[in-house]
């Protein structure tokens, strides 16, 4: 029987006491009383090494209950023909019904303790003591309004039951001064860190290895990996700043401590696991292939309950159940104000992200070679919650592991390399002051070196690890004017080892090419543009969505549509078109690129260009519409009077301008009123054969024009709406 409490789920660790607590309406009599007795059987040990006082004091109260239970089993056992709810009064049975939920309860709590980290207890101390201590009032309560008498107990169980419940009345609130002590160590560190000072290592040691019990690499890790994942749920209350210290503090103590032994040098992080099959494009409860003859079952875990599909990104609702965003928001917005699994009335609308179940899909995705991409704005979530967590302590003690990285970059064996890569890697994926603190240690010029190694994790590492340092602005002209930099990122966009590193590279040359004055410098690197176009064409959802922005990024300078009209670049843009994954992109760098007269002619004669952007001003998004009619526009401004003719003849294309005029954004209105006003301009005989579609409103054109409008391209500019995001990996 599934428990009625599954969905407070300890595997989302949440604050083991919140949520809201119900008696199984379904049990009764003999049914309840089994029920007790395997329940409270089940918590029969003590398995935290923390609060291991308050957890075995509440163990043995637990096992004098179970004695309880199996006292009330055998009786009805004995005699099975007795009327079941006859046997305890009505207020007996609602006493035992709350016995279950307290049991339930002490269960939660010490799973909790048992599946948190040390460091999370440790800083959590107080807060579980003081749960201890509410259970054991709670019990004191239970046991003086529980009818002893109606039970029908021995003299020896009514003994023990008289006295817990003395005890339990008597109950204190226990800190355990040892863990306690630990918990003013590990703020002490934090208090020297944030006068600049490093703690003594030694001090580290004894606290973290022989006070901890975090004894290897793989351990400090799995610290780190947890007090993350809180930081990201945030489902209790917590110092943010103070977080955050303790877990840079403790990626210090990793790599001060135990160096680099025992570390995994493992596959590239995009190709783990990653099999020889057909990527598949659509997701459902079961993935089969039918020319490979290979079915694959989702684990039910990955499936989002309202739709039964593979979840894109998981999130949590207030009862602490997971669905996907979409389901649980369009769920919400029909009105209904309970959980859909639970049936509990949802406390607020918040959805908190479940990144430990994403990562879990993304890498089993990854195993399987399914397409998994992030979902959009989570990296800058990410961003944002980890830049709360940010101290001078924290900043500090990262500062000391950046140069404890960078100098194994320097002089350690290649597979230390491989590794400092890694970790580089991912301290730089937050905090621009990680990022800061990595260039100012000197990683770039050795992070470069990894470019051209044969070893395709230290490659993929290294130009990962450039890109996440070079979202932070002061860092680009570094890897600018590192000499062969550059060129050494296109070598890997080129002929990079694995998937992840050519895209990778793309996402570079994106986060570099923000800046004005590199664009052309980028340009006109030998094969950039082709390599990035032939990514455009070929490559996987995000490898097309890093080359697009890198292009588009690249047509805003004024010099670069030669090379990109040479190098197949612009084909490429308008074979996107027909990709909706980039084609909001890609009619915003043609946008740009038809300033020119011979691009805009180039583009102007395909018929299926002008097609495919009307398609988007119909279905597109209202950026990707903007952008399709600027595209447009620009077009027959600059592409002469045969273009003009032939977009006139789009038959539905009236209809859109009409259409985007009273419904699109401001400057999608400003582009549909020069659009329009072009190809009414058309010579009197080729209008007229056009009928009367073109003969818009004009007090709608009047209104959105621009005042002073003309034929002539010095007169009017381009400009597109493009939401600019790094990716961080």
């Amino acid at each position: 029987m599934t428990s009625p409490f599954a969905f407070l789920s300890v595997h989302r660790r949440r604050s083991p006491l919140s949520g809201m607590f119900f008696a199984p309406g379904d049990l009764a009599g003999f049914a309840l009383v089994h029920a007790l007795a395997a329940l409270s059987a089940d918590v029969a040990r003590c398995p935290s090494r923390f609060q291991r006082c308050n957890a075995w004091s509440l163990v043995r109260r637990l096992r004098i209950l179970s004695a309880l239970f199996e006292f009330l089993k055998e009786s009805f056992a004995s005699s099975p023909s007795s009327p079941l709810p006859l046997r305890f009064p009505c207020s007996a049975a609602l006493c035992l019904k709350e016995l279950y939920i307290f049991i339930y309860r002490s269960k939660i709590l010490l799973e909790y303790c048992s599946q948190s980290s040390r460091l999370w207890l440790l800083l959590r101390n107080p807060q579980i003591s003081g749960s201890f201590h509410d259970l054991a009032r709670e019990l004191a309560t239970l046991l003086d309004v529980i009818p002893l008498d109606d039970l029908l107990l021995t003299a020896d169980i009514r003994e023990h039951l008289e006295l817990l419940r003395r005890q339990c009345k008597r109950s204190e609130l226990f800190v355990d001064p040892y863990d306690e002590e630990l918990r003013r160590k590990i703020h002490s560190f934090l208090d020297r860190l944030e006068t600049g000072v490093l703690p003594d290592p030694a001090e580290l040691r004894s606290t973290f290895v022989d006070g901890l019990g975090i004894q290897d690499p793989r351990a400090f890790r799995t610290e780190i990996e947890f007090l993350e994942e809180q930081v990201f749920n945030q489902e209790e209350d917590m110092d943010l700043p103070v977080v955050g210290g303790v877990i840079a503090l403790t990626r210090y103590c990793r790599f001060l401590l135990f160096g680099f032994q025992e570390m995994e040098f493992g596959r590239p992080f995009g190709d783990q696991g990653r099999i020889s099959r057909r990527r598949l494009s659509r997701l459902g409860s079961s993935v089969s292939q039918g020319s490979a003859d290979f079915s694959l079952t989702i684990p039910k875990d990955f499936c989002c309950p309202i739709s039964l599909d593979l979840m894109t990104d998981p999130v949590v609702v207030s009862t602490g159940q997971t669905y996907d965003r979409a389901s649980i928001t369009q769920w919400i917005e029909e009105g209904h104000r309970t959980c859909p699994n639970s049936g509990q009335t949802l406390a607020n609308s918040w959805l908190r992200p479940n990144r430990a179940l994403r990562n879990l899909i993304s890498q089993w995705c990854a195993a399987y070679g399914i397409p998994y991409g992030t979902p959009e704005g989570t990296g800058t979530s990410a961003e944002r919650t980890m830049a709360a967590c940010s101290s001078k302590a924290a900043i500090e003690a990262n500062r000391a592991t950046a140069r404890i990285l960078v100098q194994q970059l320097s002089a350690g064996s290649q597979e230390w390399k491989t590794v400092a890569a890694r970790e580089l890697r991912l301290l730089a994926k937050t905090w621009k002051e990680n990022r800061s603190i990595i260039a100012e240690a000197g990683a770039i010029p050795l992070l470069c070196r990894l470019l051209h190694s044969t070893n395709p994790v230290a490659q993929e590492n290294a130009v990962t690890a450039i890109l996440n340092i070079s979202i932070h602005d002061g860092n680009k002209r570094w890897i600018m004017e590192e000499e062969g930099c550059l060129k050494l990122i296109v070598y890997v966009l080129i002929h990079g080892l694995t998937t992840e590193a050519r895209e990778n590279a793309a996402a570079t040359l994106f986060s570099l090419s923000a800046v004005h004055e590199f664009k052309k410098m980028i340009a006109d690197e030998q094969g950039v543009v082709m390599a990035l176009a032939n990514l455009l064409m070929q490559g996987s959802p995000r490898g097309k969505k890093d080359a697009v922005m890198a292009l588009f990024n690249l047509s805003t300078h004024p010099g670069s549509w030669s090379p990109m009209l040479d190098m197949g670049a612009v084909s490429a843009l308008v074979g996107a078109l027909r990709d909706e994954c980039v084609a909001e992109e890609a009619a915003g760098a043609l946008a740009f690129l038809m300033k020119q007269p011979i691009v805009a002619q180039t583009i102007g004669g395909k018929d299926t260009a002008i097609t495919n952007l009307v398609g988007i001003m119909r279905r597109g998004t209202p950026k990707g519409k903007e952008n399709a009619v600027a595209a447009l526009q620009e077009m027959c401004l600059s592409g002469g009077l045969a273009v003009i003719q032939k977009v006139a003849r789009m038959q539905v294309l009236s209809g859109l301008i009409r259409t985007i005029l009273l419904t699109g954004t401001k400057r999608a209105r400003r582009k549909a009123a020069l659009l329009s006003k072009l190809c009414q301009r058309c010579e009197a005989p080729t209008a007229m054969a056009f009928g009367n579609d073109w003969l818009v409103d004009r007090t709608l054109a009047r209104t959105n024009s621009v005042r002073g409008s003309s034929f002539r391209s010095g007169n009017l500019s381009v400009s597109v709406s493009m939401t600019i995001q790094v990716p961080v990996l």
